[in-house]
């Protein structure tokens, strides 16, 4: 069943890979939502760090069949379900989902719609708004993934979280503490070691200006038992010596340069690909308690450009782009 879907709708989208001035907009069919699949009205999309490569076509080979232009761009958003494929059990009409459709051929959150398959999207959950769980499909999918299923992070672990004050390590410091662990976040800057802090890090640490080894010494003497990097790999690498033998490392693919850990320690480069299993955890986490989703800004589809641009610059949280 479906309610009244227009025949075209405004996305910012591309005709060739290249810089910021790629990008603009235009008016384009609505995809057609798959049998296994549903049709979001898009509400928020989430900018993610990551864009700018997409944009320029550094991840083209990652799309089943090639890109088709003209190319619509964005990981991940929120919005309404207003179609459901004929094979979709779990989703109806009227829900409020988060999800992703990272790489998919059908095209991105930059739109008024997308088509997303049904198993990589979730209803957004208890406690947060649409704009919130935009950021949930690709830095909510990557950080729990890291945390569970690379770095296998238990209850009274100790986690090294380096970049903890951005879009996805301030979902990762939250998941972890969930899940028990006791975490030393390296934030970037003032403001970022302030947001770190207020949500419920161990201890924190400026990783511009801080002491960082004496940070790493004083809050795990017998060493990490796991460590997720999120930003510079290189600037990261003198604190993974604090790692222990048959400790974990892990960081998502993109992450540059790329950390090498130290000899004994599993270093692991990873995607963060959406599954059922991943998205009930994070909802499941999420619904524990009041968690904190810190939009750092929030734009019109107008400005999908100018987004993609200063999300590489500093800034806490996530940025998302208002679309309906």
């Amino acid at each position: 069943m479906a309610s009244s879907i227009p025949d075209k709708m405004k996305a910012a989208a591309l005709d060739t890979f290249g810089g910021p001035e790629v990008l603009g907009i235009k008016s384009l069919s609505v995809p057609a939502c798959g049998d296994d699949e549903i049709l979001i009205r898009v509400a928020v999309a989430g900018i993610g760090v990551w864009d700018h490569l997409e944009r320029e076509g550094e991840m083209k080979d990652m799309v089943p069949g090639g890109p088709r232009f003209p190319y619509v761009p964005g990981t991940d958003g929120a919005g309404e379900v207003i179609a459901v494929g004929k094979n979709v059990k779990d989703r109806e009409v009227g829900d409020t989902v988060y999800g992703t459709a990272f790489m998919s051929p059908k095209g991105g959150f930059y739109a008024e719609y997308v088509a997303v398959k049904a198993e990589h999207a979730a209803k957004v959950p208890k406690g947060l708004t649409v704009e919130e769980a935009a950021a949930l499909g690709g830095d909510g999918v990557t950080a729990i993934q890291g945390l569970e299923d690379h770095l296998q992070l238990e209850s009274g672990q100790k986690l090294l979280l380096f970049g903890a004050s951005g879009g996805l390590g301030h979902l990762a410091l939250q998941l972890a503490r969930r899940m028990g662990a006791k975490v030393l976040a390296v934030a970037s800057g003032e403001d970022g070691v302030e947001l770190v802090r207020r949500l419920g890090a161990d201890a924190v640490v400026d990783g511009k200006q801080g002491d960082l080894e004496k940070a790493c010494r004083d809050f795990a003497p017998e060493g990490f038992d796991a460590a997720l990097v999120l930003a510079r790999g290189d600037a990261a690498e003198p604190l993974l010596r604090h790692v222990r033998e048959g400790g974990r490392i892990a960081y998502p693919n993109g992450v540059e340069p790329a950390p090498k850990g130290p000899e004994g320690v599993q270093t692991k480069a990873y995607d963060g690909i959406p599954n059922p299993k991943s998205l009930e955890r994070i909802n499941e986490l999420i619904e524990a308690g009041p968690f904190h989703l810190e939009i750092g800004r929030v734009y019109a589809l107008e400005e999908a450009a100018k987004a993609q641009q200063e999300v590489l610059k500093h800034h806490l949280g996530k940025f998302v782009m208002r679309i309906n």
